[in-house]
């Protein structure tokens, strides 16, 4: 096992019983902990995130010693608890009291130390350089010579040690040394304290790729909960007259430290850093200001009204809010120029964009380069969601595939519209915000590529319509002329041949009559079935009996439904053919055991569903049966519908207008 790891792990077990000496100290002292039980309560759970949390970093980096100082941190806030809690127990009782009086008037500093050497070998567990060991040897040192120092002075200790003797004690002529080493000690330590913030500021600087730096800012987050300490310290002394409110500060730092750490070292990608340090120091700011109003206000009412007076104090505050509503919103844009510029280039890159576009300078298919130029991403892809389409397509309208990318969906209306495809750049919540700003141009866009498709589409159908009718006329010019165009021109030079012959009366007349009756009703059926192509005569009947008649011809089972009443002649005979040209396909291509018709009427729309239970898979090709159908529905300006999954069937619907 890596040291480190076991290092943090032993930590961890001394800190968990320091977390059980309140139990200790409760049968050391008949039953009854200190007078301040609460605040040990308090400070044994602010230690559970520093020692949780450093124990997972140590088992997921067992080389790195960050999860040892973490534990380390988690055991300051402990020991500041028990501490108080034993004091009292050990001037009762007498346990260690003079060794424990001199120790703790200096111990204060080592509440500092884990920090400042988590803030110097962060995030990778080593220093930024050789010469930074000074800083480590200091940072270990100097703590030790401040307690021995303060533990020589003659001065009375600090209650409850007030009437303890001192352990130490030097000779008189040594004190005003001691006492010039102890206060120089005390910038030194605070210089310490500034190197280990410059390590962080240096790594940030010498970082070469995005993910050290965020590990850098998540830290940097963290150790920003040291400032609200000292707002909420002064807002205590504002509205409560002591410094009761820095305790939540120091609480929510206690927390915040080691959960960012963590997510420094373990997932730095889980939120969006630059986010959450931009709206961290706007309403930091916010609060500060608010503070300062209330400050003046309160002197310009009367300080001792406005803290006499919750009135006063709810007033004051309530008008410095509303007055700071908009200066946030000017504020936050400041911030973000400085401390999340790519925001700031995304929605400045939008609003331009917009305005070229309102301005007639600008398409909306822009949008896509201008984020690409906003986010510094040359590989990002905006994709449109066309409706009934299951995939993205591009501005052109090629399908866009997402591959592995992270794709952030831009919905408008609670209907997703599009998606943004990140490429190397931006995180979730940048990109979020980039599909919030942008869902309109997203929009305008897509119905530009449905018009453009719908007038492509009409433009296809129009020519293969065209190219239908050609077709169809040729065809009935062949059919008519080597059917029943022939059979007439034979019966006509027949009936020339026998009228030259009537006279010498050596021609069969009846015989010839019955030949001509014969080719005339040849000629006839074929004449009728070139007419019952272009529009069959069970229709005269109505769509349901032609549809029955149809099914008869069927070599599987047809259920039929039709319950659409009278039909417009050219609605039912669109209906016919959709039903005709589907119940084929079921037959020749599908397999289908079993095919069911449905026709129905719903104001003035008619539907016409075919299903079968075949294998499924069919296409709606250029130049099929299924084409030239859905070309003649939208002539009669209906839609069809295609739906045929592999394995599970086909299902034709189509919906045609019928006018009442």
């Amino acid at each position: 096992m890596a040291l480190p790891r076991l290092l943090a792990y032993a930590a961890a077990m001394l800190v968990c019983a320091l977390m059980g000496a309140p139990a200790v100290l409760a049968v050391a002292g008949d039953g009854t902990v200190a007078p301040d039980g609460m605040a040990l309560v308090i400070g044994v759970a602010l230690t559970l995130p520093s020692v949780v949390l450093g124990m997972l970093v140590a088992a997921r980096r067992p080389r790195s010693v960050v999860g040892l100082l973490l534990v380390l941190a988690g055991a300051t806030t402990v020991y500041v608890a028990v501490g108080e809690s034993y004091a009292s127990l050990a001037v009762r009782r007498g346990l260690f009291t003079e060794v424990y009086a001199a120790l703790s008037q200096g111990d204060w500093m080592f509440l500092y130390v884990p920090a400042a050497l988590l803030m110097l070998v962060f995030p990778d567990g080593r220093l930024p350089g050789r010469r930074w060991r000074w800083a480590v040897a200091g940072l270990l040192v100097v703590p030790v010579l401040f307690m021995l120092i303060a533990a020589c002075v003659p001065e009375a200790y600090q209650p409850p040690f007030e009437n303890t003797p001192h352990l130490l004690r030097p000779p008189r002529a040594y004190l005003p040394v001691l006492e010039v080493v102890g206060v120089t000690l005390l910038p030194v330590f605070l210089g310490l304290l500034i190197t280990s913030a410059a390590a962080m500021v240096i790594r940030y600087r010498r970082a070469a790729d995005e993910v050290s730096r965020a590990r850098v800012k998540w830290f940097a987050l963290g150790a920003g909960f040291l400032p609200l300490t000292l707002l909420l310290c002064w807002a205590g002394y504002l509205f409560f007259g002591g410094p009761d409110l820095a305790v939540f500060g120091l609480s929510a730092t206690a927390v915040a430290i080691p959960v960012s750490t963590a997510i420094a070292v373990l997932r730095h990608d889980l939120y969006d850093v630059d986010r959450a340090i931009s709206a961290a120091v706007t309403y930091g700011l916010v609060t500060a200001v608010l503070l300062a109003f209330y400050m003046a206000a309160s002197f310009l009412v009367g300080f001792g009204a406005g803290r006499g007076s919750p009135v006063v104090a709810a007033a004051a505050t309530a008008v410095c809010a509303a007055a700071l509503s908009p200066l946030r919103v000017r504020l936050q844009r400041r911030v973000d120029r400085r401390l999340y510029p790519a925001r700031q280039a995304v929605l400045t890159a939008v609003a331009r964009l917009r305005d070229r576009m309102h301005a007639g300078q600008a398409r909306p298919e822009e949008l896509e380069a201008a984020l690409r130029d906003a986010l510094r991403d040359p590989d990002l892809r905006v994709g449109y969601r066309l409706p009934g389409a299951t995939g993205l397509v591009d501005a052109s309208g090629a399908p866009v595939d997402p591959g592995d990318s992270p794709v952030t969906p831009v919905r408008l209306g609670g209907h997703e519209i599009g998606a943004l495809v990140r490429g190397r750049a931006g995180s979730r919540e940048l990109l979020r915000e980039a599909a919030d700003a942008s869902a309109l141009l997203i929009e305008v866009v897509r119905l530009r590529i449905e018009v453009s498709r719908a007038l492509d589409e009409a433009e296809a159908g129009r020519t293969r319509l065209l190219h239908a009718g050609y077709e169809e006329r040729r065809r009935l010019e062949r059919d008519l002329h080597d059917g029943a165009q022939q059979r007439l021109v034979s019966l006509g030079m027949a009936i020339r041949l026998a009228q030259r012959h009537l006279g010498g009366g050596t021609a069969g007349v009846d015989a010839l009559l019955d030949e001509w009756v014969a080719e005339l009703a040849a000629a006839v059926t074929e004449l009728r079935q070139i007419a019952h192509g272009l529009r069959p005569s069970s229709l005269d009947d109505g769509l349901g009996n032609a549809l029955v008649m149809l099914a008869g011809k069927v070599p599987v089972p047809v259920a039929l439904d039709v319950s659409a009443g009278d039909l417009p002649d050219d609605v039912a005979m669109t209906a016919y053919y959709v039903a005709s040209e589907a119940m084929t396909n079921a037959v020749k291509h599908a397999g289908s055991a079993a095919i069911g018709v449905r026709v129905s009427r719903t104001a003035d729309r008619v539907t016409v569903r075919i299903s079968d239970d075949g294998r499924g898979g069919a296409e709606m090709r250029p130049g099929a049966g299924l084409a030239g159908l859905a070309d003649r529905v939208r002539a009669a300006g209906g839609a069809l519908r295609l739906s045929s999954p592999e394995g599970g069937g086909t299902t034709v619907e189509a919906v045609l207008p019928c006018a009442s």
